[in-house]
């Protein structure tokens, strides 16, 4: 366990005002607060942005909650996996001292009619293909964090797209706490850790590495000088395109704090794809630091 952390050591609390009162003791002893907002079914992936919290701040919280209002009609709402008690302990041998485990009523009480909408970096990709997700994500994140008032927040690099829509929101909003991503963890294959991966069949699991391959392609262009985003998405699709079990959705180039296309490599871009694979639709990315 972490820091000597136990399973017993990490408080399950449901309601807001027990959140906010073992919060509001660490931070009065000051004690800096660190937070990870989970849909549960972890994996070691979920538990390096726990370790990442515990590395910058003094005590971490977490959450896990399924959110229903960033899943779309046909979705995996229903069948998402859910393992609480597994969860829990995986969280405290990350580190974690504080478990947020809520009713959907909490989060959204019965009458409500609040949502957030964050322009620009929802507009494309994922936001097109899955046009309610970034409200029903911008919406719990604001709620999550307004119910822990964290110092910091960490999101994985992963989720590229919505890490750029929570930093807009954050910035938006003047909201006092600092959200820091962190890498994709991977499997020894290259494949990103996903809670969605179970729903791989093994030859579905087999072929979703051409998502790494072909990022791995586009990383040797990058260092050999290639800067055209048109030459390097090209390169992306010709090596998914190799894996006939794989359905293109997108392959994008964009800058991270907007993702918007570009059409020249700048300092800070990410190229991301998404495939279906079957029924599983995956999502990767690489992160380009040029400066």
């Amino acid at each position: 366990m972490a820091d000597g952390v136990t399973a017993s050591d990490v408080q399950t609390v449901c309601t807001p005002e027990d959140l906010r009162a073992t919060v509001g003791s660490w931070k009065a002893a000051g004690l800096r607060v660190g937070f990870v907002p989970t849909m549960g079914a972890l994996h070691d992936g979920h538990l390096s942005l726990v370790r990442r919290a515990r590395e910058l701040s003094d005590r971490v919280v977490a959450s896990v909650f399924v959110n229903p209002t960033q899943f779309g009609p046909g979705e995996d709402f229903d069948s998402y996996p859910r393992s609480p008690e597994r969860d829990a302990e995986m969280l405290a041998e990350a580190g974690c001292r504080l478990l947020f485990l809520p009713q959907v009523e909490t989060i959204y009480p019965p009458g409500g009619s609040t949502f957030v909408e964050v322009e620009g970096p929802s507009r494309d990709f994922e936001g097109a293909e899955r046009p309610e997700h970034f409200r029903g994500v911008a919406t719990v994140v604001l709620k999550l964090l307004q119910l822990a008032q964290p110092d910091l927040a960490v999101f994985g690099e992963k989720d590229a797209q919505q890490l750029a829509v929570v930093r807009r929101m954050v910035c938006d909003l003047h909201l006092p706490v600092e959200i820091i991503g962190a890498p994709i963890v991977r499997e020894g294959d290259g494949l990103a850790m996903s809670s969605r991966n179970v729903y791989l069949s093994a030859e579905e699991r087999r072929a979703a590495t051409v998502l790494h391959r072909s990022l791995e392609a586009v990383r040797r262009e990058v260092d050999a000088g290639q800067r055209s985003a048109f030459a390097l998405s090209q390169l992306v699709l010709t090596v998914l395109e190799s894996e006939p079990l794989g359905r293109v959705d997108y392959v994008a180039v964009v800058d991270q704090e907007g993702f918007r296309p570009i059409e020249t490599l700048a300092d800070r871009s990410v190229i991301a794809i998404a495939v279906r694979f079957g029924s599983t639709r995956l999502l990767d990315n690489l992160h380009i630091e040029l400066g």
